[in-house]
């Protein structure tokens, strides 16, 4: 009984997430990423805005930044003008 229970609060709080529009799913707003080098060999964080945070996360344990490739930045939305024609 309490499993059920909770299966059914667990299906009830995760329901409106996976029923979300794609537009309310959270963008990646991080265009950085660090990829580590040394004992974390392979890690990676794409976790940044900025290279320069990235590169001062890498300093001195050794490592590199590339560009996130799941970064997707939003475009500007431009809104066409109606002619008016006389």
């Amino acid at each position: 009984m309490r499993l059920m229970r909770l299966a059914t609060v667990i299906t009830a709080l995760a329901a409106p997430a996976l029923l979300a529009p794609s537009d309310a799913r959270a963008n990646i707003e991080y265009p950085w990423c660090a990829v580590y080098s040394g004992d974390a060999g392979g890690a990676s964080n794409c976790g940044f805005s900025t290279i320069e945070q990235c590169r001062a996360t890498v300093s001195g344990i050794g490592g590199s930044c590339e560009p996130n490739q799941f970064y997707r930045p939003q475009q500007p939305t431009v809104r066409k003008r109606k002619r008016v024609q006389h």
